[in-house]
């Protein structure tokens, strides 16, 4: 056998090696080793659709792996969930997009909390606003970390900004800050895939009104909101309840959006009094394309309807 091609199959099977399971449950890829089983309340959870594996498929990311990804430093002063100046360490998305080698032209990445409260990071939003996963706050780790105002703690990750400044607006939705807290999971998704199910349906999909009411529910309502099938969400209602909700009372819908607890006390839901008449319209337009196909719950239901009848409007 050739020296040459004795090193080809050294170099062969060494390459062949690297994709085997070890002993600790670890699938190796080019630069992170994501691990089958979780071994601490500090892993992060990876899912989604990437590297050809199955949708759905859970990985774990332990925080010295983490810490393996290059690094950014700053001081972020403009998010409302710090009480002060707060020195941040941690790792730029778009650089676990690389390391995990997902499609970075089709890539929306969604943080999911341990309330499963969901923000979105689709590519512009990643290349514009540069969103970092938090490792450390104040030099801190997220168990030292500082309590919310409410008391909640704010690990085992979170996400923010050196600084973010709006840069879309829809009708009167200007762009937010997605800067969720409690985040235990990143999922990677195809942006096509993950919004196929909330596409706007029927003849009027394609209506300038229900797109910009497409634009509003996508950036606003999907955080906490979303098809049944896809759950559990933090809010009470399916996408398919908000549907049959804005169809069924379409006015009663509009105040609630915009002020929850003037149409239902216990309403958990932050109101959105900026909202003016042509997006809450364009918002009902939206909804109103899945009127035929929702199909809300006995509870959504009685919810739409205890909403309705106890409503001042």
């Amino acid at each position: 056998m050739s020296r040459i091609l004795r090193a080809c199959l050294i170099l062969l099977a060494f390459l062949l090696l690297l994709r085997i399971d070890s002993s600790d449950g670890t699938s190796k890829n080019d630069q992170l080793p994501l691990r089958t089983e979780r071994s601490s309340p500090w892993d992060l959870e990876i899912s989604g659709d990437w590297q050809g594996q199955a949708p759905g498929t859970r990985r774990y990311l332990r925080r010295e792996d983490l810490f393996a990804l290059p690094q950014v430093s700053f001081t972020v002063k403009d998010d409302p969930n710090f009480d002060s100046p707060t020195a941040v360490r941690g790792i730029d998305l778009e650089a676990l997009v690389r390391a995990l080698a997902v499609d970075i032209d089709r890539s929306i990445i969604v943080a999911v909390c341990n309330d499963w409260y969901r923000a979105y990071y689709p590519r512009r939003y990643r290349e514009i606003h540069k969103p970092v996963l938090a490792l450390e706050l104040n030099g801190k780790q997220p168990s030292d970390w500082a309590k919310r105002r409410d008391g909640f703690s704010m690990g085992p990750y979170l996400i923010t900004h050196e600084h973010f400044v709006p840069t879309a607006r829809i009708l009167s939705q200007q762009e937010v800050a997605q800067i969720p807290w409690g985040v235990v999971r990143l999922e990677f998704w195809k942006e096509e895939t993950l919004l196929a199910s909330i596409k706007p349906h029927g003849p009027a999909a394609a209506d300038p009104t229900v797109q910009s009411g497409y634009g509003v529910a996508r950036q606003n309502c999907l955080r906490c909101h979303g098809p049944e099938s896809e759950g559990p969400w933090k809010g009470k209602l399916s996408w398919e309840g908000i549907a049959f909700f804005a169809s069924q009372s379409p006015k009663n819908f509009a105040a609630y959006v915009r002020d929850p607890q003037s149409q239902a006390k216990d309403a958990q839901m932050p109101g959105n009094p900026d909202f003016d008449y042509a997006t809450l319209q364009a918002l009902i337009a939206y909804f109103q394309t899945f009127q035929s196909a929702a199909k809300p719950s006995s509870i959504e239901r009685r919810e739409t309807s205890r909403v309705r009848n106890s409503s001042p409007f």
